[in-house]
């Protein structure tokens, strides 16, 4: 289901010179970074790049649901980590990306992190926006 924009609580603003060559910042200065390309992808590597970003902004978000889930389900999710890893490649119209998110959860079984996680998965909103359009992988 989607929001309104009377729904909206907050509006992030970035904006991007010369694409995956240049640089990226936020409204606020909080973030303002360079980005090149990968060399994997024929860059210099010597800023971040979109898939850093997203991976990063990714993890977070998840981080952030699953703590949700775990205050629902009175779990200790203290001390857990969540990696995002977003790889790119060619696909039949150009360039697509494929996820991979794992959490480390010391504090629970492990059956009880699986459950969490796969709950997570269903209420972070970048798991939401991504369902069905890209290929996301909970390990």
């Amino acid at each position: 289901m989607s929001i309104q924009q009377t729904d909206v609580l907050y509006t992030a603003v970035a904006t991007a010179e010369n694409g995956r060559d240049g640089r990226v910042a936020t409204d606020d200065g909080q973030l303002d970074v360079v980005v090149n390309p990968p060399k994997e992808m024929g860059g210099s590597g010597a800023g971040t790049n979109p898939e850093q970003l997203f991976a990063a902004g990714y993890s977070a978000c998840f981080q952030g649901a699953l703590g949700v889930v775990a205050r629902q389900e009175k779990a200790d999710i203290s001390g857990s980590t969540v990696t995002a890893k977003v790889g790119i490649g060619k696909n039949d119209d150009g360039f697509g990306i494929i996820v991979e998110i794992s959490a480390h959860i010391p504090n629970v079984d492990p059956q009880t992190a699986k459950g969490l996680i796969e709950q997570a998965h269903q209420v972070c909103p970048y798991s939401k926006a991504t369902r069905g359009n890209i290929t996301v992988t909970l390990v």
